[in-house]
């Protein structure tokens, strides 16, 4: 064992080396992205919760270290002299055991030495027995603790560091042993020893049971860290008359031949046996909750292609007794186990954080997209909308007069009983009036009469204006609010909203709309000029000096208010009011058009800014978070699983060479795509495609990716590996279609690459390569769609031209396209399966160059009708690579069409009742649609 510790501490180290990186670069890249201020702080945080942060900088910054924890002074040192093999401290006669150790931390020195060091790590200068001379064995006297150096609070306080030119030391690994007989808090004496450390716990026992001082600490100890797995080993001070451990003698043998092989690694698993022996001193432990009568069996953690915590995780280390120091050695698989799930649980840390911001990046661009699509067309919406409500009023105002004259009668008829109770009833504010009706001052006559006319044509404007809009269509209310919703929304969306005429389109659109109510009628707009002349030549005679004004009582309201509805010209009125409706409308629709031109070059402005933003969040922060996600779950997932053993070579292509896999995290048989990235675009762009393939939910129809590693041995160590684990399949479309899949088999084929195709769209990617040989065949020739290398979001897109030339819609080669181009693709495919061939169409072989070829794709030149296509294909095929994108039918239109195409297949074959019924992929499809 000693020997195989270092190469678990050095194997650990450099797990933590490349986890310290991983997280340094995601520091950086954080603060890059903080720095942009495209997104807020509140969301930048959350990234990483301080309790993760704290746990991930303990795996990075802190040495490994082996605590050591007991019952006797014996028993530590036992087991400390045992892990470094060699007697370092000076073993304890039961006639000592009463004496007081201090605190001992052994660390790596290029030279043996010893020295007390303050908790500040301040050096004490002490006169020791060490300095005396050459020591093999730490003298004694250094170690303990006099009364006398008790009441000194800095010897007292001191702990012994003891250096070694030691292996296990030299790895990076660290001993603490506790010290023993003290008399000081145990909670405060077990966070010293763990303070600034990755503890590994050992609990080393001399008596066959715990005495109740143990008990305590123990349970002090459980309280203070109730998950932290602890080793308990006995030390006896003569070995046992026989084995009290559940293991046997052969099994023992067993496990010191599997630590012996491979540096370490080991190739043997123990399986503990189901009959525990129940010594006193493991109910004991059970009794404090740190063992379990239940034994499972650990099972070697599988993986179905999906980030799923719960198996990707290493297993949660467990506390185990060793009954027997004979079986020592297997600390070293306990060392492991502790080792390997904290770097795990690391990783997954960081892991966790990259995929959330990841997330967190695809939804804004999902969202800037949707924002510049979404925009100009709501602007569009709004003036056009505005446009049909202007129009529609001004042709209502502009109608017949006789047809506004006969509403104005209708109305006047209508209100008259109306009118006259209100006017009844109506006060004069700031007239005086006498009980019986006489006014104070008679020229106030002429005042109250006005009010009561403008309440008559107030109540007469306002009836008219509601007829003449009512029967507007447009003023609707799911129109109208509609149209007020958008230009609100548009409105918010304006961070600026700053207008040169000081509205903005909305209180514009409330101008149009109330038009029609702030027409202002007056006396001399209503009534005729004899009647004004009339009327006025009455108010004269009433305030001649000798002629007694009429009492101003509800009579005479009604009588002033009648006189003013039977004076009032309705020809006049209908004028006067179309008139100022149309002047009034005019202006505000001008207005509602200037708020509007300011509102959408406010929104021109944005939307570029907003272009820019989503360009960097694609090209720049996507990328490198996804290099650093990879990293981080690559390293999980050799942690867990070990590196991939590399078969033979099974397929070479444009970007990397595919090796076979017998077996890897429980699947088997597998294949390994082994891609060295050329330069940081390159590997970008193989981030994001393990990215998009590994985030998905896993689907019968794609080919998922079981695991990732990077090699950084490969090249000397200058251009890492990357290596792709997926699932291991017969062979491609390409191939079956060559060595002669039968018609039925790949019209089969055809609906499971769309089924696939749907289920990449459904998860908004695009795949952008659909093509024969990234459709691979199972066992039973059925179809899985692979190499997600071009596969993108939508929003993520950046409208480069990638694909294979036959197989590319003309508008890949414009930049701007959508999901659609997937459907084209299909097409093409679609053509060789009905074909039954891999030649080119005669149309494509005839093209001398790549550009030639794209130049005839956009010219319109599509592949020829073979003989055994029959209409329906045919017609399929056409519709697909349609030049006009929105002319190709939707996937969920193409799966019952062929399904249609192979129920008719199969009526031609005219094959039994039986085989039909036996047809159960067909079923299945149909139970899906």
């Amino acid at each position: 064992m000693a020997a195989n510790l270092p190469y678990e501490i050095s194997k650990f180290q450099e797990h933590s080396r490349l986890l310290k990186q991983i997280k340094r670069d995601t520091n950086r890249y954080f603060q890059e992205i903080q720095d942009s201020g495209q997104f807020s702080q509140d969301v930048l945080s959350a990234y990483l919760p301080d309790n993760e942060y704290q746990s991930l900088a303990r795996v990075c910054e802190k040495p490994p270290t082996i605590i050591v924890i007991g019952q006797t002074c014996f028993a530590k040192v036992c087991a400390i002299n045992e892990l470094l093999g060699e007697p370092v401290l000076p073993v304890v006669g039961e006639l000592d055991s009463r004496t007081s150790w201090r605190m001992i931390r052994i660390k790596y020195g290029n030279i043996s030495n010893v020295s007390l060091v303050l908790p500040d790590s301040f050096e004490l200068a002490a006169n020791l027995d060490a300095y005396e001379g050459s020591w093999e064995c730490v003298p004694r006297a250094d170690l303990e603790l006099t009364a006398i150096q008790r009441d000194d609070p800095a010897m007292a306080t001191a702990v012994a560091e003891v250096s070694l030119s030691h292996p296990l030391l030299k790895a990076g690994a660290e001993l603490v042993c506790s010290p023993s007989n003290h008399e000081g808090d145990v909670e405060n004496i077990f966070r010293a020893c763990c303070e600034d450390v990755l503890p590994i716990v050992l609990y080393a026992v001399e008596f066959d049971i715990l005495t109740e001082k143990d008990k305590a600490e123990l349970l002090q100890v459980k309280a203070m860290a109730p998950d932290m797995a602890v080793f308990f080993v006995k030390c006896n001070r003569t070995p046992p008359a026989e084995l009290t451990d559940s293991m046997t003698e052969s099994a023992r043998n067993e496990v010191i031949e599997a630590m012996d092989q491979d540096n370490g690694e080991p190739k043997l698993k123990i399986k503990p046996s189901t009959k525990v022996s129940k010594t006193r001193l493991f109910e004991q432990l059970c009794e404090l909750k740190y063992l379990s009568l239940e034994v499972n069996d650990d099972k070697e953690p599988e993986s179905n292609g999906q980030t799923n915590n719960s198996i990707l995780l290493a297993t949660r280390p467990k506390s185990n007794l060793i009954e027997d120091f004979k079986l020592f050695p297997c600390f070293l698989l306990f060392v492991r186990q502790v080792l390997k799930y904290n770097v795990v649980s690391a990783a997954t840390v960081l892991n966790e954080a990259h995929v959330r911001v990841l997330g967190m990046f695809i939804t804004t661009a999902f969202d800037m997209a949707r924002d510049m699509v979404i925009t100009p067309r709501r602007l569009d919406y709004a003036r056009e909308k505005e446009e049909d409500l202007f129009k529609a009023l001004m042709e209502s105002a502009s109608r017949k007069q006789e047809e506004i004259k006969d509403l104005i009668h209708t109305t006047i008829v209508s209100l008259s009983p109306e009118i006259l109770k209100e006017v009844e009833d109506l006060k004069f504010e700031g007239i005086k009036v006498s009980s019986d009706g006489e006014l104070s001052n008679p020229k106030d006559l002429q005042y109250c009469s006005t009010l009561i006319q403008e309440l008559v044509l107030s109540r007469i404007n306002n009836s008219v204006a509601e007829g003449l809009i009512s029967s507007v269509k447009y003023l609707q209310d799911n129109f109208v609010g509609t149209l007020k919703r958008c230009i609100e929304s548009l409105e918010k969306m304006d961070r600026e909203g700053v207008y040169e005429n000081g509205e903005s389109a909305t209180s514009s659109l409330r101008h149009v709309l109330d038009s029609a109510y702030q027409i202002e009628v007056t006396v001399r707009a209503s009534s005729s000029l004899a009647r004004l002349l009339w009327e006025k030549m009455k108010q004269a005679i009433q305030t001649l000096p000798g002629q007694a004004p009429p009492k101003v009582d509800g009579a005479w309201k009604r009588k002033v208010a009648q006189d003013m509805l039977t004076s009032l010209s309705e020809t006049r009125l209908a004028r006067h009011i179309c008139s100022q409706f149309r002047l009034r409308l005019q202006k505000s629709h001008e207005a509602f058009a200037t708020s509007l031109r300011i509102l959408e070059a406010h929104h021109c402005g944005r939307l570029e800014r907003t272009e820019e933003k989503r360009i960097t969040v694609r090209k720049c922060h996507a990328p490198k978070i996804a290099r650093l996600a990879l990293e981080s779950t690559s390293l999980r997932d050799v942690v867990v699983y070990g590196m991939p053993q590399m078969g033979r070579e099974v397929g070479r292509g444009q970007y990397g060479v595919v090796y076979s896999c017998e077996r890897y995290a429980g699947h088997q048989p597998c294949a390994i795509k082994s891609v060295v990235p050329p330069d940081d675009k390159h590997w970008n762009d193989l981030a994001l495609e393990f990215f998009y393939t590994r985030s998905i939910p896993h689907h019968s129809r794609v080919v998922s990716i079981i695991g990732s590693v990077i090699d950084y041995s490969y090249g000397g160590g200058s251009s890492p590996a990357v290596l792709l684990i997926m699932d291991r399949l017969q062979r491609d479309l390409y191939q079956g279609i060559k060595t002669g899949l039968n018609y039925r088999g790949r019209l089969l084929v055809a609906l499971d690459v769309v089924e696939g195709i749907r289920f990449l769209h459904s998860q908004g990617l695009v795949h952008r390569d659909i093509k024969l040989k990234n459709v691979l065949l199972d066992a039973k020739n059925r179809g899985k769609i692979t190499d997600l290398g071009f596969c993108k979001p939508e929003a993520m897109m950046s409208g480069s031209i990638v694909g294979t030339p036959i197989h590319m819609a003309p508008e890949l080669f414009s930049g701007r396209y959508d999901n659609s181009v997937d459907v084209y693709a299909f097409g093409i495919l679609f053509w060789y399966i009905c074909a039954g061939t891999v030649r080119l169409p005669l149309a494509f072989e005839q093209c001398a160059s790549k550009d030639h070829l794209w130049s005839a794709v956009r010219r319109g030149v599509r592949p020829e009708r073979l003989a055994n296509f029959d209409d329906e294909c045919w017609t399929l095929m056409e519709a697909c690579w349609c030049g006009d994108p929105s002319g190709r039918p939707l996937l969920g239109v193409l799966q019952p069409r062929l399904i249609e195409i192979l129920k008719r297949a199969e009526s031609r074959r005219g094959g039994s009742v039986k085989q039909r019924r036996e047809n159960r992929p067909f079923k299945e499809l149909e139970v899906l649609l």
